[in-house]
This record gives structure tokens, sequence and C-alpha cells, in this order.
């Protein structure tokens, strides 16, 4: 959930540690700090709590460290110990610096082992048990790689370690558990990252450390090793992204920038699967008769990439008439699920590194179920690991709260339920050519026509931001979106919303209504139009305050609402998609007018990598 950037090279390190920290900043953190070389050769940390920023300042004092060739830093979120000065990364002693993101599970029984050997901690951190427990082996060892690989040995959990040693200046080791890591050469040197947006700026040829081998990085390159020190050989990749994808441009927060994407994101994402009109999965090896024989479809996530799982069950079950069944990553993987390999596992994850995702899959494949990853970064675990990839090809993703990852996940979903449809001939070959022409070239466009009217959304978030409580409700398909539109809300605004079937009001929820109460409905369906006007109807009867968004041309009488917000006219099964543009804008809206922290708000992290 953290961040981490290395740099080694002939350019002065520290600007780039500081630029590599920015770029992570998405991932969420609550203090930084590196750890460098001085123009002496001596290694120094310096850290502190709070933003980039207050690091910068306590630089000031440290004039020895404005010039170094190699050093490491991190941003931590904090899981063992309060945000604070002491308990920021890095964490060492005079021989040894390390950064680290993940979790050691046992570090209070490295901890007291460590004492008993006559180490001191100064932190409440997991890692220090991890620095000096890398420290201890290297006075043992007296090999820097040899220290870290017995380290390891002893330790539980997730782990993506940077380090530093003051007997090699210049050299930076890294190694990785569960946790994202990746090495990087450029023209003056090389980096270490958890993430590819840190090293965009500066290079586009990279590779990703798998786990448990060993990362030796130099200027003049780097060096894989696999835990018996066999050197791995193993070529450059070039980045799918450029700087610009993790760069604000014109919009002043990335979420705005993300949601304007959107369009492009989605026709990107399903294009390269398309074949003769048609949905094609077979480079995932999905080909009908496999799809025809799953007896049960699982689709396993978390969060934003959950709620769009949600919607895939509501399309492939009305396509398909094929059960598919929607489950929270954190659930699933430890309720002793029934599977086998009659079953297929959908694991829909933006990072491809989500810690409870990555876990379920896992467990999926121990069961012998098929496993499918739907991920946007190549090389990442899920994408390794699954039996079957589909990459959603949306770009970085900087803002914590996720939208144009989320547009693109309900773009593979619907594709899937169509070919599923055909597999088991309930749609026949002009059918699925037809809405998949409709869903790679209307939809786009729809979301489009959604941009054009941001004032609107402007103005409805500035009328109801003093709201303490926000509903989102529907029918159908409708729901599952509202699920997603009340997170969005909350994540970035900090209001309370929540999600509910509009059916479900008069049991219990109305209670809740009470005057300038705002409720979004959503009514893209014109099946279940009359039973929605009736439950909104039921809100204002309350006090509460309606806003609908409905399609354009469905006829709903002025009583039934207080404000409303077109949809362009379409077809019902695709008004998820501009609905969703829609609910993500005020989402924005309310949060600038409050002054929120759009793009990072408080105790969230982009990517969580840690149960």
């Amino acid at each position: 959930m953290c961040g981490i950037i290395g740099y080694t090279g002939s350019e002065n390190a520290v600007p780039r540690l500081l630029e590599g920290l920015r770029t992570l900043e998405y991932r969420g953190y609550d203090s930084a700090g590196i750890a460098i070389f001085s123009e002496k050769n001596s290694l120094t940390g310096i850290k502190s709590k709070g933003r980039i920023e207050n690091l910068e300042a306590k630089l000031s004092y440290f004039p020895d460290a404005s010039v170094s060739h190699c050093g490491i830093g991190h941003t931590r979120w904090a899981t063992h110990g309060e945000p604070s000065d002491i308990n920021s990364h890095p964490h060492g002693t005079p021989r040894v610096y390390i950064v680290h993101n993940g979790i050691i599970e046992n570090y209070a029984e490295l901890k007291d082992f460590l004492i008993s050997q006559g180490y001191t901690f100064s932190s409440q951190t997991d890692t220090e048990a991890a620095a000096l427990m890398i420290d201890y082996c290297y006075n043992l060892t007296q090999n820097p790689a040899d220290a870290i690989l017995s380290a390891v040995k002893r330790f539980k959990g997730s782990y993506a370690i940077g380090a530093v040693f003051s007997s090699e200046p210049g050299k930076i080791y890294a190694i990785r558990k569960d946790n994202p890591l990746i090495a990087a050469i450029s023209s003056d040197g090389c980096f270490i990252a958890s993430d590819l947006p840190a090293v965009l700026k500066y290079t586009d040829n990279y590779m990703r450390i798998d786990e448990g081998e060993l990362a030796v990085v130099e200027q003049s390159g780097i060096k894989i090793y696999s835990p018996d020190k066999t050197e791995v050989k193993r070529d450059f990749k070039k980045a799918e992204w450029d700087v610009s994808c993790a760069t604000k441009g014109e919009y002043p927060h990335f979420m705005l920038k993300e949601i304007h994407e959107e369009p492009t994101a989605l026709f990107q994402t399903l294009y390269p699967i398309i074949s003769d009109g048609m949905p094609n999965f077979d480079s995932a090896g999905l080909n009908d008769t496999r799809l025809k024989k799953f007896k049960k479809i699982y689709v396993v996530a978390c969060g934003t990439a959950m709620h769009a799982g949600l919607v895939g069950k509501f399309i492939a079950e009305k396509m398909a008439r094929v059960p598919l069944e929607v489950e929270i990553a954190s659930e699933f993987r430890y309720k002793n699920p029934i599977l086998d390999k009659t079953d297929m596992v959908i694991i829909i994850s933006q990072s491809g590194e989500t810690a409870d995702s990555l876990a379920a899959l896992r467990l999926a494949k121990q069961c012998g179920a098929y496993t499918l990853g739907v991920v946007n970064v190549p090389g990442s675990s899920v994408a390794r690991e699954a039996d079957g990839v589909i990459y959603t090809h949306a770009g970085p993703e900087i803002a914590v709260a996720s939208t144009k990852a989320y547009t693109v996940q309900l773009g593979i979903m619907y594709l899937f339920a169509f070919r599923l449809a055909y597999a088991h001939e309930k749609m026949d070959s002009s059918q699925l050519r037809k809405y998949t022409q409709e869903l790679i070239t209307s939809v786009p466009e729809l979301i489009h026509k959604i941009l054009d009217t941001q004032s609107e959304c402007a103005a409805i978030s500035k009328k109801y931001k003093n709201a303490h409580s926000a509903f989102f409700i529907g029918r159908g398909l409708d729901y599952a979106l509202s699920s997603e539109a009340a997170l969005k809300l909350k994540e970035i605004s900090y209001i309370h919303s929540e999600a509910y079937a509009a059916g479900e009001l008069k049991h219990g929820t109305l209670s809740l209504v009470c005057e300038d109460t705002p409720v979004f409905a959503f009514a893209g369906c014109a099946d279940l139009l009359d039973k929605t006007i009736s439950n909104l109807r039921e809100v204002r009867a309350r006090g509460g305050k309606v806003v609908l968004i409905c399609q354009q041309g469905f006829q709903v009488p002025s009583d039934s609402y207080d404000d409303i917000l077109y949809l362009p006219s379409c077809d019902q099964m695709f008004t998820i998609f501009p609905a969703a543009t829609i609910a993500q804008l005020i989402a924005y809206y309310t949060s600038l007018e409050l002054g929120r922290d759009i793009d990072r708000p408080r105790n969230l992290a982009k990517s969580v990598t840690v149960e």
C-alpha cells in the first residue's frame, strides 16, 4: 500500500527519489523518508511524518545529503505503529537501511530474538524487526546478498524490500514476496520501484522482479538472482505508458482527468479482444466449448472491482441464463468455498496485486478451478498466476478513487456475458455482433455526451454538499450501479452514503430519510420505471430530496423528484455506463465544493497489498 523508489547512477539521487515519491503519492501515505549515501559515502537516513514537503524541509538541515548518487525512498501507510517520524521508513542501523512494503507477520517473534541478541528497538513497526534481522544476518555472513536471503527465510508474511549497505555504496538490493517491485534502467543509472509510474519520467525500460528473486542494482546495470543465487537472465520490457499518463496535464485533479479518459480507455480495452465483430477469449484459454462446461462461475474481487462483478452477474444471468456468484475476496478466501475443476473463478483487480484477491486466486487454483485474471497491469501477480488473463488497457490510474478502471472492467464483463450467452446458444451470431458493435462504438459516445453535462453535475453537488448522509437507490442493474456510486461519494467527500435496492426502502431504510436527505435514484430501465417512481414518492413524502437520473424521453411525473439529470437515449442495457460517469462527476464536484484532497482521500490507499 506504500511506495518504494530507489536510484543509483551518475545523477543526483535526491531529486529523483523525491520525484519518485511524489509520483507514488496516489498509493496513500502518512509519512516519507529516504536513505542515501552522501558524497563521503556515509549512509544517512532522513524521514518525516506527513507529506513529502515535510521531508524536503527536513533535508535542508542535512547539507551533506543534498547531493548523492545512490539512495532509497519510501512513502509509508501506517499498519504497525502510529504515523510518526520514528515509525517512518527507512529503518536500519549504521550498516544497513531498508524500505519495506507489506507486513512481517512474525515480527514480534523476531523482535524477541533480536532483543536477546543485544538489539534495541526505537519504533513500533514490523519493518524495524526486518531491518535488524538483516543486520544480524549480515554480521554473520559479511555479505549483503547472503544476509538478505538468510533473513527472508525467517520472515512470515509479505514484503517488497529495498536495502542499501554502508559497505557497498552505489549498490541497491531488492527482494519481494506478495508485493510488487520492478527494476528499471535509464541512460544515467538504474532504479527500483513499487510501481512503474515512479520511473516513467526517466525511462520506459523495466523488468518485474519475481517472487523470491534478489535484484542487485548498480549504475552499470541490474542482475537478478534466484534464491539459490543462480543468476536469472531476463530481458527488459518497454512500458506501454508514457510519462504523460502519470501527469495531470490540463486538469486540476487526476480523478477528473481519468473520468475524461474513459471513452478512449473503454475502446482500447475492448478492441483487442474483438475478432470478426465478436468477443474472442481464445487467448485466455476460453473457447465456447470450455465456457459451456463450467458448472459454476464466480467473480471474486474487492471494492470497485467487486461492484463491476455485480454488474457482470446481472448481465450474464440475464443474457446467458447462467448463474454467476459475486464474492468479496476477503470473505471468499476464508469461507472454505466449494470449488473443483468444473468451476471458473474470475479475479478482477486493477493492480493485479490486491492481497485478498491474489490469495483467493491461489485458493481457487489449489481447488482445481479454472482462474481468469482481469487486470490492468501486465506482468502483475494475478496476470502471471491466473490460468488466463484479460488486460484492461486503461493506462495508469493515479487517483485513489477508481473511475476509468471501473468503466473498462464493466466493458470486459459485458463482453464476457455476451460470449457466454453465445456459447450457451442464448444469442445468435448476428445478435452477438450487434451488441458488441454497440458496446465498442455507441457506449464511448454516450460517455462523451455525459462529459458535456459537467456543469449540471456540479450544480447538484453544490446544492447537496452539506448533507450528513446520502442514499443511492435503483432496481436491477441500477441497484448494482448504486453500490459503486455510494462508494465514490463516501470515499472522497467523506459524506456517509449507502446503496439500497429501491424496493427495500420500506423495510427499514426509510427511517433514515429525514428533511433534506438527498436520495440519488438511478432509473435507466423503462420496465421498472413505474415501480421506482413509487419509491421516489415514498422518499419525498418523508422530506427527502430526490435526484433522479434517468433516460432522456422517460415520462416521469414532476412530483416524484426534486432534481433530474438525463442520460442520453440508448438501449437500457448500456445506461449503466453514462450513469456511472454521472455518479463519478457528482462525487468529484461534491468533494471539490468541500475542499477535500480529491486524489488522495484520508486513510485510503490505491493498491491494497496487505490484508
